[in-house]
């Protein structure tokens, strides 16, 4: 009895000291490598800053995380957020394979995922709850698919399936969990199928809030059908390109039809833009994006789009270091534009294309604004040799004596090289 009771008293006192150590209360906590084993395997849901402190953007990220981890730690299914100098804790950063600052992980179980949501807090916050949310939830009232609605935001497509069994998209909702939310309604009123725009069911209805779009699916509802209308909905018919949407191309492997204009926000533009859309609907084999010189002059340069060039230009992009124009039909005319887009759409479709390589001096911003961890390590290398030549050459410059002679065989015709210029692709770390 009395080593039974010694054995409880050591077991208490154990896990107090493991509570404290690890507790809950709402703060960042600060990771090193003698305690992120632990910490990782002590909580279902970690999210983790992998930063630099000479870093902005992870400076600019570090109140943002301060805001949101009292709230995210206050969940039913708590998300603890954590950071790591990675700058400093190389073996963690090698291990996690850290190659930007900041690098975002959510660690579930253990086991870590890239994540490459929003990075304001109340975004933040909207998007990780996702990842403790059910992978479908069950809907039983009108009130019940309202809630959903909202607490669900903007930042996500949106899949309710009204009539259906939950089993029916069970599997895809886990599959795609990272990229949609996903729902089954049991009961609702007639009210509900006009306000989503249904007629029968079952009926999967599809949302993207933030580009007021929306599409419905009938059947019929087995897993492949059920798949590539989930895959055509992912994203809008027609994508703004920015930093934050490049991130969602990434793991999309159709050519985008890119339009690039002046401005997006100019009327002709959008009324450009809704053709896109029709457009975009009757191709789903491609994915149609654009974006507008005032927006993003570095990134249209990139396709040799620039203030002279005939606009609106279009390209069909890999997303990567290649892209096609189509022969007579590069740019895009005022009159008549719904043709004009077919004419290139089907000039491509047979062949007619000029096979180009993206690049443009402004790319060298992009460099700047992306420079990894590893190419940190080879600046310092680089600066290394650089001081060492400079204390050889100072040696070497000292005056000569007799009965010596300067061996140094420099005769001043070298010059520095151009700096190299790396085409962007999707991707690519911010720091």
């Amino acid at each position: 009895m009395r080593w039974l009771l010694l054995t409880l008293a050591i077991f208490l006192i154990f896990y107090t000291v493991s509570s404290h150590e690890f507790a809950i209360d709402g703060t960042v906590l600060e990771l090193d490598e003698s305690n992120f084993d632990s910490i990782i395997s002590t909580f279902d849901y970690v999210f983790v800053d992998f930063y630099a402190p000479w870093c902005g953007h992870c400076k600019r990220l570090a109140p943002e995380l301060d805001v949101a981890a009292p709230i995210l730690s206050g969940l039913k299914e708590p998300i603890v957020i954590a950071k790591v100098n990675a700058d400093k804790f190389t073996r963690l950063a090698i291990k996690y394979d850290i190659n930007g600052f900041p690098t975002l992980k959510l660690f579930m179980h253990g086991v870590p995922i890239e994540y490459e949501g929003p990075r304001k807090a109340d975004l933040l916050v909207r998007y990780l709850k996702k990842f403790v949310a059910p992978n479908v939830s069950v809907l039983d009232s009108d009130s019940a698919i309202s809630n959903f609605m909202e607490a669900a935001g903007t930042y996500f497509p949106i899949f309710v399936g009204f009539g259906l069994n939950e089993s029916m998209i069970s599997n895809l909702a886990i599959k795609y969990k990272k990229k949609a939310w996903f729902s089954v309604a049991k009961d609702f009123l007639e009210d509900i199928m006009v306000l989503y725009d249904f007629d029968k069911v079952p009926a999967l209805v599809s949302r993207h809030v933030n580009y007021d779009e929306h599409s419905i699916f009938y059947g019929p509802f087995e897993d492949e059908f059920l798949e590539d209308f989930i895959k055509q909905n992912l994203l809008p018919l027609a994508l703004p390109i920015n930093y934050d949407t490049l991130k969602l191309l990434k793991d999309d492997d159709r050519k985008i039809v890119l339009t690039i204009v002046e401005d997006e926000a100019a009327e002709k533009s959008k009324k450009l833009i809704k053709l896109l859309k029709a457009a975009a609907s009757a191709n789903r084999d491609f994915v149609f994006g654009y974006v507008g010189i005032k927006q993003w002059e570095e990134f249209a340069d990139t396709f040799e789009a620039n203030k002279k060039t005939k606009l609106p230009k279009m390209v069909v992009w890999d997303g990567d270091e290649e892209y096609l124009s189509v022969i007579g039909s590069d740019s895009i005319e005022e009159e008549d534009q719904a043709s004009q887009i077919t004419q290139f759409l089907q000039g491509y479709r047979e062949g007619r294309t000029v096979k180009k390589r993206i690049g443009g001096p402004s790319l060298i911003g992009f460099i700047n604004s992306l420079i990894g961890i590893r190419s940190v390590y080879l600046i310092v290398f680089v600066v290394a040799i650089i001081m060492l030549l400079q204390t050889v050459n100072k040696e070497d410059d000292e005056p000569l004596r007799v009965g010596t002679r300067d061996e140094a065989d420099y005769d001043g015709s070298s010059a520095p090289q151009a700096e190299g210029r790396e085409p962007y692709r999707l991707g690519d770390k911010e720091d």
